[in-house]
């Protein structure tokens, strides 16, 4: 952990999107919030987004917001979290458990750094550094073709592997 904590400076001062492994409980989401306090980004929001928690239609929705008349009950424009972390970062955790096809959808935000409200005419520019985490091998998931491989490549560009609690148990305090 030491030498994680000695190079999150340096990560903070890139815009790289960073992925963070590690067994669930061991701070992935404490280590997305120092990358982000340590950033040029640290005055904008954090948007942290579980998607492991919410079913794949509503979770696209929540990440990309929708039009007014998208579906039923859609009486109105509502941003999704890409928009509320516009200039700051969008944490998201349990990645390995997106659908096929957000894993498209996300691919586009990082590649094109645009994405398409629901509903939308016309695509929306994404000045957002995405920090994503997961407790799953994604490595063997893109082997499985359970993932997307140019996603994999395209969230990878900064790995940090947190060491399990078991091997680390004078952090337990600090974590509880």
């Amino acid at each position: 952990m030491q030498h994680i904590f000695g190079i999150l400076p340096n990560i903070a001062k890139s815009n790289s999107t960073v992925l963070l492994l590690g067994e669930s409980g061991t701070g992935k989401e404490l280590v997305a919030r120092a990358v982000h306090n340590l950033s040029g980004r640290r005055n904008r929001p954090l948007v942290a987004v579980n998607c492991g928690a919410l079913p794949d239609t509503l979770l696209e929705s929540e990440l990309f917001g929708y039009k007014a008349g998208a579906f039923t009950d859609a009486k109105r424009d509502k941003p999704g979290y890409f928009a509320r972390a516009e200039k700051g970062t969008i944490f998201l955790d349990e990645i390995g458990d997106i659908s096929p096809a957000l894993q498209v959808k996300l691919l586009r935000v990082l590649q094109e750094k645009t994405y398409e409200p629901l509903g939308a005419t016309s695509s929306v520019k994404a000045d957002v550094r995405v920090i994503a985490a997961t407790n799953k091998d994604l490595e063997a998931m893109v082997r499985e073709e359970k993932f997307r491989n140019d996603l994999y490549y395209r969230l990878n560009v900064i790995q940090l592997k947190l060491p399990p609690l078991r091997e680390r148990k004078e952090d337990i305090p600090l974590l509880a």
